[in-house]
């Protein structure tokens, strides 16, 4: 009979110390950290672009230190459906439990690999597909982009600018867009010349569209929808100025760089985590936009450089806090393409579906949107 008891009393105490490590396993650090969450980044670039990926990895870095989780990251991924399921497959059985995408091309295939592992939570940048698993999200750089446009409207000497582009999709479009809107509200005479390189990061052939509208077309200040810094470098080896994008990119071409439109994606990567830790969640469509709380904002203006005009400041501060209150929507009526034709009636303000579709060039754009 004891040797009975005995038998059930280590079979009771060996089940105990199984269910106090399985406490273990799912115990929260001092900030509330599951150390059981591993989250996987899937990158279009390598971390060092100092760009979008850069800028992502830095947000990445930043949930790290926050809330003590793991983390993976798989850089250069290509913007293929099929390679990007399987990047999500190969997370998946290294333990993650949350895949954050970073580019438009990985919408498709996060969304297939989504349906296949209903327990995994999917955050998509940039795209508009979602499902129950699968979360979009994106930051207003167009605020940004509106506010360095301001900026290169009152540098410019020539009143011609130059945009180096990515791609012909509403993301990019809209940024030039409201860039072209930001300079002519300082300088109406001025107009933005675009060069199309159908590249994320390409620092060789970005940095020779810049040299095409610099010496072709005789724009004086280059702006960019690129990962890389390779058009600020041209900007700068001509003698001209520069505006940068995803990070401060002033330390890349310090005699042309004015500022930059730039993300903060640490905040938002660190509350979006905290919610599937607390299990309150819910997939949707999150487009932030600019805040007071510079520290917590998902995109800014970077500081304007000694490059910049000495009444650049005050207007860009004045510009902001209207953008930041709502008083300056930016895409408000009357808003004209670049032909002429009226798009946007007076006082009408364009609606988020409609900015999210954006397929056409604002007054003052010198450039072509092939629709695909």
């Amino acid at each position: 009979m004891k040797k009975i008891i005995g038998i059930v009393l280590a079979l009771v105490m060996a089940f105990a110390t199984v269910l106090t490590g399985c406490a273990k396993s799912t115990s929260t650090d001092s900030k509330g950290g599951d150390k059981k969450i591993k989250v996987g980044f899937i990158y279009v670039g390598p971390v060092g672009d100092g760009g979008f990926t850069y800028s992502h990895d830095e947000g990445r870095k930043y949930l790290e230190k926050e809330l003590k989780v793991e983390t993976k990251y798989k850089e250069s991924v290509k913007e293929d459906a099929a390679e990007v399921e399987k990047v999500c497959e190969d997370f998946i059985n290294e333990g993650c439990t949350v895949i954050i995408g970073t580019s438009f091309g990985f919408m498709d295939g996060m969304e297939k690999s989504a349906k296949n592992h209903p327990e995994v939570k999917y955050l998509h940048c940039s795209g508009y597909k979602k499902a129950e698993n699968m979360s979009n999200y994106f930051g207003r750089i167009y605020q940004a982009r509106y506010l360095s446009g301001i900026v290169a409207g009152l540098k410019t000497k020539t009143n011609k600018i130059g945009y180096v582009a990515a791609f012909e999709i509403p993301e990019v479009v809209r940024g030039i867009n409201a860039f072209t809107l930001g300079v002519r509200s300082v300088n109406p005479n001025a107009t933005i010349s675009v060069s199309w390189t159908h590249t994320w990061y390409d620092p060789a052939k970005e940095s020779e569209a810049a040299k095409y509208l610099l010496n072709d077309k005789g724009v004086d200040i280059i702006a960019q929808h690129q990962d890389t810094a390779g058009p600020q470098q041209a900007a700068e080896a001509k003698g001209a100025f520069s505006i940068g994008y995803n990070s401060d990119m002033s330390k890349s071409a310090p005699k042309a760089n004015l500022t930059s439109a730039v993300w903060n994606w640490g905040p938002f990567y660190v509350e979006q985590i905290k919610a599937i830790q607390a299990g309150t969640w819910k997939s949707g469509s999150i487009w932030e936009g600019m805040s007071a709380d510079k520290e917590k904002s998902i995109v800014n203006l970077a500081e304007l450089t000694p490059n910049a005009p000495a009444n650049a400041k005050d207007v860009v501060e004045k510009a902001k806090a209207d953008i930041i209150s709502g008083k300056n929507k930016i895409f408000v009526g009357p808003l004209k393409d670049n032909t002429g034709a009226v798009k946007v009636q007076a006082g009408k303000e364009m609606t988020d579906a409609e900015m999210l579709s954006f397929d056409w060039f604002v007054e003052g754009v010198d450039g072509k949107i092939e629709k695909k």
